[in-house]
């Protein structure tokens, strides 16, 4: 499984090990305000880190990576090949709160979006986030991803339609 290094991060395979970590950021209902899934049960979070940490996938349509700072796990970021005949993908994040506003977000999307260009040989790779969610449209901009356009009532999330802005970034 590929790891990715920043200047201050890495962007490693999960392991069953990491389940106290994740569930620190995905139990948390602030952090998952804008997500379609959480907060997460302990269960749920087991269940993410055995699925992700097993997330071997020969076709490499899927590439999970924890975010670790300083050896402590502060988040994932995940490529997924949406179309491999179209070389299309799509990515998302979630950070820990203690985390925010450090520019780890960005840093990890530029090294995933990287990634997906130069190793995984895509030539568009997508996000969307919530519109109310001026901070995650900041990492998506400052990543180099230009904003398309709106999906109307494109999520329904804890009982409501959400509505998301498309970004995407072309190789």
């Amino acid at each position: 499984m590929t790891e990715l290094t920043t200047d201050r991060l890495l962007l490693r395979p999960f392991d069953l090990g990491d389940v106290a970590a994740v569930h620190a950021y995905a139990g948390d209902p602030e952090v998952v305000r804008f997500m379609d899934w959480g907060p997460n049960t302990l269960p749920e979070t087991e269940a993410f880190v055995a699925e992700a940490a097993g997330a071997v996938d020969p076709a490499g349509g899927v590439h999970p990576f924890a975010i670790e700072h300083d050896g402590h796990l502060i988040g994932a970021v995940e490529l997924r090949v949406t179309s491999r005949l179209h070389s299309r993908g799509e990515f998302g994040y979630a950070l820990a709160r203690s985390a925010w506003g450090r520019g780890f977000a960005t840093e990890a999307a530029t090294a995933v979006l990287a990634f997906a260009f130069d190793r995984a040989g895509l030539h568009r790779v997508a996000a969307t986030c919530d519109p109310a969610n001026t901070g995650s449209r900041r990492v998506l901009e400052k990543a180099g991803l230009t904003c398309e356009g709106r999906l109307k009532e494109y999520l329904h999330i804890r009982g409501e339609w959400r509505d998301r802005l498309l970004f995407a970034a072309i190789r």
